[in-house]
Protein backbone atom coordinates (compact mmCIF):
# COMPACT_ATOMS: atom_id res chain seq x y z
CA UNK A 1 0.00 0.00 0.00
CA UNK A 2 1.56 3.39 -0.98
CA UNK A 3 2.20 6.49 1.23
CA UNK A 4 0.23 9.43 -0.07
CA UNK A 5 2.20 12.80 0.02
CA UNK A 6 0.05 15.71 -0.55
CA UNK A 7 2.22 18.75 -2.01
CA UNK A 8 0.80 22.44 -2.34
CA UNK A 9 2.89 24.65 -4.44
CA UNK A 10 3.03 28.27 -3.63
CA UNK A 11 -0.65 27.93 -2.31
CA UNK A 12 -1.65 31.74 -1.91
CA UNK A 13 -5.00 31.66 -0.12
CA UNK A 14 -4.28 30.46 3.70
CA UNK A 15 -8.06 29.41 4.21
CA UNK A 16 -7.10 26.45 0.87
CA UNK A 17 -4.14 25.27 2.94
CA UNK A 18 -6.38 24.51 6.20
CA UNK A 19 -8.97 23.00 3.88
CA UNK A 20 -6.63 20.53 2.58
CA UNK A 21 -5.71 20.07 6.03
CA UNK A 22 -9.21 19.07 6.65
CA UNK A 23 -9.81 17.10 3.85
CA UNK A 24 -6.70 15.17 4.54
CA UNK A 25 -7.97 14.27 8.08
CA UNK A 26 -10.93 13.25 6.40
CA UNK A 27 -9.57 10.50 4.33
CA UNK A 28 -6.94 9.00 6.16
CA UNK A 29 -3.73 11.03 4.79
CA UNK A 30 -1.47 12.26 6.85
CA UNK A 31 1.59 14.23 5.04
CA UNK A 32 1.59 17.68 3.75
CA UNK A 33 4.64 19.49 2.23
CA UNK A 34 3.93 22.96 1.70
CA UNK A 35 6.49 24.74 -1.20
CA UNK A 36 6.61 28.54 -1.08
CA UNK A 37 3.36 28.50 1.00
CA UNK A 38 1.94 32.08 1.24
CA UNK A 39 1.99 33.04 5.46
CA UNK A 40 -0.67 30.57 7.98
CA UNK A 41 -2.69 32.54 10.33
CA UNK A 42 -5.78 31.99 11.99
CA UNK A 43 -7.60 31.52 8.82
CA UNK A 44 -5.92 28.42 8.09
CA UNK A 45 -6.17 27.13 11.71
CA UNK A 46 -9.91 27.23 11.61
CA UNK A 47 -10.43 25.62 7.97
CA UNK A 48 -8.30 22.79 9.41
CA UNK A 49 -10.85 21.73 11.93
CA UNK A 50 -9.94 18.73 13.17
CA UNK A 51 -6.69 18.24 10.72
CA UNK A 52 -5.26 21.03 12.51
CA UNK A 53 -2.17 18.47 13.54
CA UNK A 54 -1.89 17.85 9.88
CA UNK A 55 -1.60 21.56 9.96
CA UNK A 56 0.77 21.59 12.38
CA UNK A 57 2.99 18.79 11.28
CA UNK A 58 3.16 20.47 7.43
CA UNK A 59 6.69 20.84 5.80
CA UNK A 60 7.61 23.76 3.79
CA UNK A 61 10.06 24.14 1.67
CA UNK A 62 11.86 25.88 -0.85
CA UNK A 63 11.46 24.41 -3.94
CA UNK A 64 9.60 21.49 -5.62
CA UNK A 65 12.82 19.34 -5.82
CA UNK A 66 12.93 19.10 -2.49
CA UNK A 67 9.08 18.35 -1.94
CA UNK A 68 9.70 15.47 -4.16
CA UNK A 69 12.63 13.61 -2.21
CA UNK A 70 12.32 10.35 -1.18
CA UNK A 71 8.94 10.01 -3.43
CA UNK A 72 8.98 7.33 -6.03
CA UNK A 73 5.90 8.68 -8.14
CA UNK A 74 4.83 12.30 -8.60
CA UNK A 75 1.07 12.88 -9.53
CA UNK A 76 0.56 16.53 -11.05
CA UNK A 77 -2.54 17.78 -11.24
CA UNK A 78 -4.16 20.55 -13.38
CA UNK A 79 -7.79 21.56 -14.73
CA UNK A 80 -6.80 22.18 -18.39
CA UNK A 81 -5.77 19.19 -20.54
CA UNK A 82 -5.03 18.37 -24.37
CA UNK A 83 -5.20 15.33 -26.48
CA UNK A 84 -2.48 16.61 -28.76
CA UNK A 85 1.11 14.63 -28.60
CA UNK A 86 2.88 17.96 -28.78
CA UNK A 87 2.19 18.91 -25.91
CA UNK A 88 2.24 15.43 -24.11
CA UNK A 89 2.88 16.81 -20.50
CA UNK A 90 -0.61 17.61 -20.69
CA UNK A 91 -1.87 14.08 -21.72
CA UNK A 92 -4.29 13.34 -18.75
CA UNK A 93 -6.17 10.14 -17.10
CA UNK A 94 -9.22 10.05 -15.10
CA UNK A 95 -9.10 10.40 -11.01
CA UNK A 96 -10.76 6.73 -11.11
CA UNK A 97 -8.05 5.37 -13.14
CA UNK A 98 -5.41 6.96 -11.82
CA UNK A 99 -6.53 5.96 -8.20
CA UNK A 100 -6.31 2.24 -9.39
CA UNK A 101 -2.92 2.46 -10.51
CA UNK A 102 -2.03 3.56 -7.65
CA UNK A 103 -3.86 1.36 -5.10
CA UNK A 104 -1.32 -1.28 -6.84
CA UNK A 105 2.01 0.03 -6.18
CA UNK A 106 3.82 0.64 -2.64
CA UNK A 107 6.02 3.42 -1.91
CA UNK A 108 5.81 7.21 -1.70
CA UNK A 109 3.61 9.06 -3.78
CA UNK A 110 3.22 12.62 -3.94
CA UNK A 111 0.10 14.27 -5.53
CA UNK A 112 0.94 17.81 -6.63
CA UNK A 113 -1.55 20.47 -6.60
CA UNK A 114 -0.75 24.25 -8.35
CA UNK A 115 -1.41 28.22 -7.50
CA UNK A 116 -5.16 28.89 -7.14
CA UNK A 117 -4.90 31.30 -10.13
CA UNK A 118 -2.57 29.12 -12.54
CA UNK A 119 -1.60 25.76 -11.36
CA UNK A 120 1.24 24.04 -12.08
CA UNK A 121 3.35 25.43 -14.79
CA UNK A 122 4.70 22.93 -17.76
CA UNK A 123 7.81 22.68 -16.14
CA UNK A 124 6.54 21.81 -13.05
CA UNK A 125 4.56 19.06 -14.96
CA UNK A 126 7.15 17.57 -16.90
CA UNK A 127 8.71 16.72 -14.07
CA UNK A 128 5.63 14.32 -12.77
CA UNK A 129 4.96 11.03 -13.54
CA UNK A 130 1.39 10.65 -14.36
CA UNK A 131 -1.03 14.12 -15.08
CA UNK A 132 -4.73 13.50 -13.62
CA UNK A 133 -7.26 16.01 -14.53
CA UNK A 134 -10.71 15.78 -12.51
CA UNK A 135 -13.71 16.03 -15.15
CA UNK A 136 -15.43 19.14 -15.08
CA UNK A 137 -18.12 21.64 -17.35
CA UNK A 138 -15.92 22.80 -19.91
CA UNK A 139 -17.31 26.33 -19.20
CA UNK A 140 -15.56 26.54 -15.66
CA UNK A 141 -13.32 23.40 -15.27
CA UNK A 142 -11.02 24.48 -12.56
CA UNK A 143 -12.09 23.63 -9.40
CA UNK A 144 -11.34 25.02 -5.84
CA UNK A 145 -8.36 23.85 -5.03
CA UNK A 146 -9.35 21.96 -1.48
CA UNK A 147 -12.20 20.55 -3.44
CA UNK A 148 -9.43 19.05 -6.15
CA UNK A 149 -7.95 17.72 -2.97
CA UNK A 150 -11.04 16.09 -1.67
CA UNK A 151 -12.33 14.24 -4.76
CA UNK A 152 -8.63 12.52 -5.45
CA UNK A 153 -8.00 11.30 -1.78
CA UNK A 154 -11.78 10.43 -2.34
CA UNK A 155 -10.94 7.97 -5.17
CA UNK A 156 -7.65 7.06 -3.67
CA UNK A 157 -9.36 5.80 -0.32
CA UNK A 158 -12.20 4.26 -2.55
CA UNK A 159 -9.23 2.38 -4.65
CA UNK A 160 -7.94 1.07 -1.76
CA UNK A 161 -4.79 3.23 -1.66
CA UNK A 162 -4.97 4.58 1.37
CA UNK A 163 -6.06 2.90 4.52
CA UNK A 164 -8.79 3.11 6.90
CA UNK A 165 -7.36 4.31 10.00
CA UNK A 166 -8.92 3.36 13.52
CA UNK A 167 -7.15 1.98 16.49
CA UNK A 168 -7.64 -0.94 17.94
CA UNK A 169 -8.48 -1.47 21.46
CA UNK A 170 -5.42 -2.21 23.36
CA UNK A 171 -5.17 -5.21 25.64
CA UNK A 172 -5.33 -3.18 28.91
CA UNK A 173 -8.68 -1.50 27.66
CA UNK A 174 -10.27 -5.09 26.67
CA UNK A 175 -9.67 -6.32 30.08
CA UNK A 176 -11.33 -3.19 31.51
CA UNK A 177 -14.46 -4.63 29.53
CA UNK A 178 -14.09 -7.77 30.65
CA UNK A 179 -13.99 -6.60 34.58
CA UNK A 180 -17.08 -4.46 33.59
CA UNK A 181 -18.95 -6.73 32.37
CA UNK A 182 -17.87 -9.37 34.98
CA UNK A 183 -18.77 -6.86 37.42
CA UNK A 184 -22.57 -6.57 35.60
CA UNK A 185 -23.16 -10.11 35.85
CA UNK A 186 -22.52 -10.32 39.43
CA UNK A 187 -25.35 -7.00 39.99
CA UNK A 188 -27.82 -9.24 38.00
CA UNK A 189 -27.33 -12.08 40.37
CA UNK A 190 -26.60 -14.67 36.73
CA UNK A 191 -25.91 -17.49 38.13
CA UNK A 192 -22.66 -18.26 39.10
CA UNK A 193 -22.43 -22.16 38.17
CA UNK A 194 -22.47 -19.86 33.95
CA UNK A 195 -20.59 -17.22 35.01
CA UNK A 196 -17.08 -18.12 34.09
CA UNK A 197 -18.19 -19.97 30.53
CA UNK A 198 -20.34 -16.67 30.02
CA UNK A 199 -17.04 -14.61 30.38
CA UNK A 200 -15.09 -17.38 27.88
CA UNK A 201 -18.22 -17.02 25.46
CA UNK A 202 -17.74 -12.88 25.53
CA UNK A 203 -13.98 -12.91 25.99
CA UNK A 204 -13.88 -14.99 22.58
CA UNK A 205 -16.87 -12.91 20.78
CA UNK A 206 -14.64 -9.04 21.94
CA UNK A 207 -11.32 -11.42 20.29
CA UNK A 208 -13.20 -11.91 16.98
CA UNK A 209 -14.36 -8.23 16.98
CA UNK A 210 -11.60 -6.75 17.19
CA UNK A 211 -13.11 -3.84 18.39
CA UNK A 212 -11.81 -0.33 17.79
CA UNK A 213 -10.80 2.30 20.56
CA UNK A 214 -14.18 4.20 19.93
CA UNK A 215 -16.31 0.90 19.91
CA UNK A 216 -14.75 0.11 23.62
CA UNK A 217 -15.61 3.39 24.97
CA UNK A 218 -19.15 3.05 23.46
CA UNK A 219 -19.38 -0.69 24.57
CA UNK A 220 -17.80 0.09 28.38
CA UNK A 221 -20.15 3.22 28.59
CA UNK A 222 -23.40 0.93 28.28
CA UNK A 223 -21.87 -1.70 30.38
CA UNK A 224 -21.01 0.24 33.18
CA UNK A 225 -24.27 2.61 33.26
CA UNK A 226 -26.16 -0.68 33.54
CA UNK A 227 -24.50 -1.68 36.59
CA UNK A 228 -24.34 1.59 38.53
CA UNK A 229 -28.68 1.70 37.41
CA UNK A 230 -29.01 -1.92 38.96
CA UNK A 231 -26.80 -0.74 42.20
CA UNK A 232 -28.79 2.19 42.91
CA UNK A 233 -31.86 0.11 42.67
CA UNK A 234 -30.71 -2.09 45.07
CA UNK A 235 -30.07 0.41 47.38
CA UNK A 236 -32.91 2.11 46.96
CA UNK A 237 -35.24 -1.57 47.70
Amino acid sequence: MPAIRVVLVEPKNEGNVGAVARSMKNFGARELVLVNPCRLGVQARQRAMRGIEILGAARTVGDLETALKETDLAIGTSGIDTESEKRFARISVTPRDFAARVAKMNGRVALLFGREDFGLLDEELRRCDLFVKIPADPDYPILNLSHAVTILLYELLSAGAIKHRTRAASGMEKEKLHEAFGSLLAETNYPVHKRARTQVMFRRLIGRAVPSTWEFHALMGVIQRATKRIQRLGRND
